[in-house]
């Protein structure tokens, strides 16, 4: 009896240990391929490291890339698809991605790895590299890190884009909720606007705020009126598509807490920048990120993790695609 309920236990034990196995092997791990493909990390920050030389954009390029692919879809790679000749059109054609830039280097980096590790590394895990390296390049150091094994999508659609990519016209309670739905909270909401402490952003996106705020050719009032006179030299009416104006005055290099900064200064660019303020908590959260030290690192790194983690394509779901452009056939 006693050899038999020996027997029972060591069965129950053998099949959670077997169920407990088979749920890690769908999760994302720090050392994904440290056995299958070890050279893959240092490839992406051998490239992007070269790129930046030229391109020290590309950390705002490579960031807002993956913030557009994860909204969509989750973190797929969806959004590197080109169009297929049956005239659908895919996520890139939308309206918020046709600015999007850095999918050359997604390219080469993808290239170089295949030419070592066939078939293995996805492409929705090379632009979470990419991304994280660029940001990261100027420290010498990994600001976060990027837990792996995410598979590629099949599906790229335009049309999803809609409600999904968090708007620059939106107001707190719409941001809100696109964070929401994402699983993403209102820390995380304020931590990922953050981002655009780098980069710019073109002047149809911010210029209502300007102009034409309630339709009566008026300015937006929580708008800094000098910074507001600044923006309208850059950006005279009707406003130039190609014209862009930098995210964070005077810092739109450098990865840092001074976009909170510029916020309590009612310089926030965009409408989505300046709604951060409507809202007490989200309001008390932008205070504290301004006045710590650094802590709005240590928050980035944390929404990072949660932001690459949306939707993820794992185990046997999606495929390891050799073209980031196309799907396998």
């Amino acid at each position: 009896m006693r050899v038999g309920y020996t027997i029972f236990i060591l069965f129950i034990s053998l099949s959670l240990l077997g169920f407990v196995n088979v749920c890690n092997a769908h999760r994302l791990r720090y050392n994904f391929y440290k056995e299958i493909c070890p050279q893959a990390n240092r490839i992406v920050k051998r490239i992007i490291t070269n790129e930046i030389r030229t391109n020290p954009a590309l950390g705002a390029q490579l960031i807002r890339m993956q913030f557009h692919d994860c909204f969509v879809r989750g973190c797929d790679g969806s959004v590197l698809l080109d169009a297929v000749n049956n005239g659908s059109k895919v996520e890139k054609d939308a309206i918020p991605n046709r600015s999007l830039k850095g999918f050359d280097v997604i390219d080469d980096i993808k290239n170089a790895i295949e030419n070592v590790c066939p078939n293995i590394v996805s492409c929705a895990d090379i632009l979470a590299l990419a991304a994280r390296d660029a940001v990261s390049a100027p420290f010498k150091r990994r600001l976060w890190n990027v837990a792996l094994g995410r598979r590629d999508g099949r599906i790229s659609l335009a049309s999803e884009t809609n409600g999904n990519i968090p708007s620059p016209f939106a107001d707190f309670t719409s941001l809100l909720q696109t964070f929401n739905n994402k699983t993403l909270d209102v820390n995380d909401l304020v931590v990922l606007s953050g981002a655009h402490t780098i980069g710019v952003a073109h002047c149809g996106t911010f210029s209502r705020r300007l102009y034409n705020f309630t339709g009566k050719g008026d300015a937006d009032p929580t708008l800094d009126p000098t910074y507001a006179d600044i923006l309208r030299k850059q950006c005279p009416n009707p406003a130039n598509p190609n014209t862009t104006v930098e995210m964070d005055p005077g810092s739109s290099r450098s990865f840092d807490k001074h976009y909170y900064h510029i916020l309590r200064q009612n310089k926030g660019l965009l409408i989505s920048d300046a709604a951060l303020l409507t809202n007490k908590e989200s309001e008390s959260i932008v205070t504290r990120l301004q006045r710590s030290r650094g802590l709005f690192f240590a928050e980035f790194a944390r929404s990072m993790r949660k932001m690459a983690a949306i939707d993820v394509l794992t185990g046997n779901d999606g495929e390891i695609r050799r073209n980031c452009r196309v799907v396998n056939p």
